[in-house]
């Protein structure tokens, strides 16, 4: 009951959870995810497939095989390197490029050991020149996206939330991309659609968030008692459980096709575009809540406008900090005096007022009215009839 509550708080925005006071904790978590990228990049480096290093590919039907028996027959038709992969009821076997009498000789070798007919074996040559024209025209297609969403968020918000988002969309193709280089998946133009669709994804969860937080820093001002950093701390605990929910729908589907459709399958183009896109869309939500907001704040914060005021509620805060000191001390000090009055030792000298009887402690309290006033206490007198009778 205690966390449906707790969630149902945080749902509502009733409850902020600090991101943007915590930048140090996404960074390192980001620099340690990023160097491990790097790591992956530089060691194992990218399984680029055919259609970008060239090279020849046979496709045919061979139920009985096993994955050695096919690699046997190919490698014993003349071809070295030789990447094996079944997708449905078919194998798909990527060599180095071939001539047309090498690729023959594969075909007779694979019709002889698995007893597939010659004619059923499709073939495919790749040149290399095509797949560094694919290359090109995938930086070429980033550096446009880049620059748009650039342009569009310098005029849409303005230039920091650009450089903020721009960073995230980087950190999101570094991780996913040393991602695809650990785990040694192959990357085609499916792959490629993948990465430009993340791009995307992370993109919508960043305008989100900034579009809540320059509405609510919008009437921010001198006298204002929030800083930027609390409003947009604030901004972001409203679209939090928004975003987490938008990325899970999408991301379930994908998860489907990812672990589903290939196992099951063996959708082979589904599991290069699913990947990026279930790596892609997970580290796009992270970005864009843990890193492009704490950045923008950063770099918000520096402006002079808001520099000053943060330091009016600076000033407010001590200065009602030591109104708040200076009225305790007064009230310790009213305290102390009234003890002191009531507790004064001239009251009772011989200090044995709680040992007295309490018909000599009434006399003494009339005798101290006495001095008080400054009067003395005259003897009542009877009448003349009655001193003359007592005479």
């Amino acid at each position: 009951m205690g966390t449906r509550a707790a969630f149902s708080r945080i749902y509502r925005g009733e409850i902020s959870a600090d991101i943007v006071g915590r930048p140090k904790i996404w960074y390192t978590i980001s620099g340690l995810l990023l160097a491990l990228s790097i790591a992956g990049l530089l060691v194992q480096g990218l399984n680029f497939g055919v259609e970008f290093k060239g090279g020849s590919v046979f496709t045919f039907k061979a139920p009985g095989a096993s994955i050695e028996q096919v690699r046997g027959a190919v490698t014993d038709g003349g071809a070295h390197q030789v990447i094996v992969q079944k997708a449905g009821g078919d194998w798909r076997v990527t060599t180095e490029s071939l001539s047309s009498n090498e690729v023959t000789e594969v075909k007779t070798s694979v019709a002889k050991e698995l007893t597939v007919p010659a004619d059923k074996v499709s073939t495919q040559v790749v040149g290399a020149s095509w797949g560094g024209e694919i290359q090109k025209k995938a930086w070429q297609a980033l550096l446009v996206f880049m620059i748009l969403i650039i342009g569009y968020l310098s005029v849409a918000f303005e230039w920091r939330m650009a450089v903020a988002a721009v960073v995230a969309l980087v950190h999101d193709l570094v991780i996913t991309a040393g991602i695809y280089a650990w785990s040694g998946f192959e990357v085609t133009p499916a792959t490629l659609l993948g990465f430009l669709t993340i791009l995307g994804y992370s993109l919508y969860d960043a305008v989100v968030v900034f579009d809540m937080i320059k509405e609510v820093t919008k009437p921010l001002g001198p006298t204002s008692k929030t800083t930027y950093s609390e409003a947009a701390n604030q901004a972001l605990s409203n679209t939090l459980v928004r975003s987490l929910n938008t990325s899970l729908v999408a991301i379930l589907p994908v998860g489907a096709i990812l672990f589903i459709g290939t196992t099951l399958f063996g959708a082979g183009t589904l599991k290069d575009l699913s990947l990026a896109l279930f790596v892609g869309m997970i580290v796009g939500t992270y970005s864009s809540i843990c890193v492009a907001t704490p950045l923008l704040v950063q770099f918000k914060e520096r402006e002079p406008k808001y520099r000053q005021l943060r330091e009016n509620i600076a000033r407010r805060e001590q200065s009602a900090k030591r109104a708040s000191k200076a009225k305790v001390k007064a009230g310790a000090g009213a305290s102390r005096s009234a003890a002191a009055q009531d507790d004064d030792p001239e009251d009772d000298p011989e200090g044995e007022g709680a040992d007295r009887p309490a018909s000599d402690v009434r006399s003494t309290v009339t005798v101290r009215k006495v001095v008080q006033t400054g009067s003395r206490q005259q003897p009542k007198r009877g009448s003349r009839q009655q001193r003359r009778g007592g005479k």
